[in-house]
């Protein structure tokens, strides 16, 4: 069931209606049999899935909390682990290694038939597979009390509005929201519905028109330099437009609800280095690598090199997570990469000087530099695989022929057109640090830019609604 769909609005609509009439544990009820029923419909098969994850898990966090041996507690939890990444192995990554393990056979001479699974890869698998991962592990450390209800542990699990696609939320922070009663505020309800006016704004105004210009250049056989320049940029704001508007979307209707879930990106084309980008980009995903991953390897604690290490194994992984491909694997080695050498210059630069290069003019070069860093990375991304991102890398330095004989400025004039207007009303966000800026305008204003936001989406709204591009993952 997709956000942007009319049968969804028709769903929402029911849920927030019966939600508010009804009391506290009724309204846990109702709001875990609706996941089911959004989950469901994809594909009710995998229904099984979420449900075992959520049994499965909320059964070791019982165990956890009562057995006191220290063996018996790394074995419950090496059994969650075991459980929920085996799933999400054989789903989403069986295949891969195992044609990868044929593939390296073959190199050296052997003639080794490896099964294929051919699964479908279920819907959102890998968001809530780490969010009852982060459970268990924080129960584990003594940071977290396990729930004693079951149902509220599952709709934690399956809460529809970030099911799919996030944010990857931690049960310290969505569990007691669960566990509470909550109240209706109708200021609440207007706040979310502008969150998620905006959400629905950047997907079917920005990510979906731009998604044109990308698919033309990504799908043509030869492109141009000039057209694999545009048609990543293009890329760059669709993609951006497509999850962080799932995310206004997915927190716009939670707080509807009463709910709050983390913010996941925070201005990240105004990064100026690597790090400062995985502070604002899919925030949840990179703080949970960090906690769960990199600080477990040992962080920064026991020398220099192993901290490059580290960090590199950390975006390996992040790049495996986001899809059973090499080109995803190459994603996160590029970023892994960014990461060490901004490490090494910086740690460098700071032994000779102690000139402040952050301030005025200076910063926003960095930002522009460092956002075509970003570019070449979505590039990797974007590419459907390995030799197709080769082949565009290439042809960045070729500028011959436009993709398809076609002129670019229709392409160039789109990008212009939504991505200019989006930028110079993110500086305004971030000159003033407020990512809802929009709260404290009069209440006139307030309702001239919601009125032109629901003007645009009516008149310049994509056509063709494409799937939220997280969903795959």
């Amino acid at each position: 069931m997709n956000f942007v769909s009319y049968v969804f609005l028709a769903f929402y609509g029911v849920v927030f209606s019966l939600y508010w009439l009804l009391p506290h544990r009724k309204q846990n009820l109702l709001l875990l049999i609706a996941s089911y029923v959004f989950y469901g419909w994809w594909d009710w098969r995998f229904l099984s899935l979420i449900i075992f994850s959520s049994i499965f898990d909320f059964v070791c966090g019982k165990l956890l909390a009562h057995i006191k041996s220290r063996r018996s507690r790394q074995l419950v939890l090496s059994c969650s682990i075991v459980a929920n990444i085996g799933l999400l192995g054989i789903f989403k990554y069986f295949d891969f290694f195992s044609a990868s393990f044929a593939r390296l056979c073959s190199l050296i001479g052997w003639n080794f038939s490896t099964p294929l699974l051919s699964v479908m890869l279920p819907v959102g698998i890998s968001f809530y597979t780490f969010q009852t991962l982060s459970y268990t592990i924080d129960v584990y450390r003594g940071q977290l009390k396990p729930t004693h209800r079951l149902l509220d542990f599952m709709l934690y699990v399956s809460f529809f509005p970030q099911l799919v696609a996030g944010p990857i939320e931690r049960a310290r922070s969505l569990l007691p929201q669960i566990l509470l009663p909550r109240t209706y505020s109708g200021q609440q309800v207007a706040s979310g519905m502008t969150l998620a006016l905006i959400g629905f704004f950047k997907k079917m105004v920005i990510s979906d028109n731009m998604a044109v210009v990308v698919d033309s250049v990504y799908e043509a056989r030869n492109p141009d330099g000039l057209a694999v320049l545009v048609g990543t940029w293009c890329f760059a704001f669709q993609i951006y437009c497509d999850f962080s508007g799932y995310t206004d979307i997915a927190r716009g209707i939670s707080r509807m609800l009463g709910i709050h879930i983390c913010e996941n990106f925070r201005l990240p084309y105004f990064a100026v280095s690597p790090s400062e980008f995985w502070q604002r980009w899919h925030i949840s995903l990179s703080t949970w690598l960090r906690d769960y991953v990199y600080v477990p390897l040992g962080g920064n604690r026991n020398g220099y090199l192993a901290t490059l290490r580290n960090l590199m194994i950390t975006m390996l992984l992040g790049g495996l997570w986001h899809g059973a491909s090499g080109h995803f694997i190459v994603w996160g080695a590029y970023h892994g990469g960014l990461l060490i050498l901004y490490r090494v210059v910086e740690s460098r630069s700071r032994r000779q000087t102690n000139v402040n290069a952050d301030a005025g003019i200076t910063r926003w070069l960095q930002a522009v530099i460092y956002f075509q860093l970003t570019c070449l990375g979505w590039l990797l991304f974007r590419a459907e695989t390995t030799s197709q991102a080769a082949d565009l890398f290439l042809a960045l330095f070729q500028f011959g022929p436009i993709v398809d004989t076609q002129d670019l400025s229709p392409a160039a004039f789109r990008l212009v057109f939504l991505a200019v207007p989006l930028i110079c009303f993110q500086v305004y966000q971030f000159q003033c640090n407020r990512m809802e800026p929009w709260q404290n305008w009069p209440v006139t204003v307030q309702a001239v830019f919601y009125s032109i936001l629901f003007y645009l989406i009516v008149v310049f709204g994509s056509p063709t609604t494409n799937e939220f591009i997280y969903f795959q993952f």
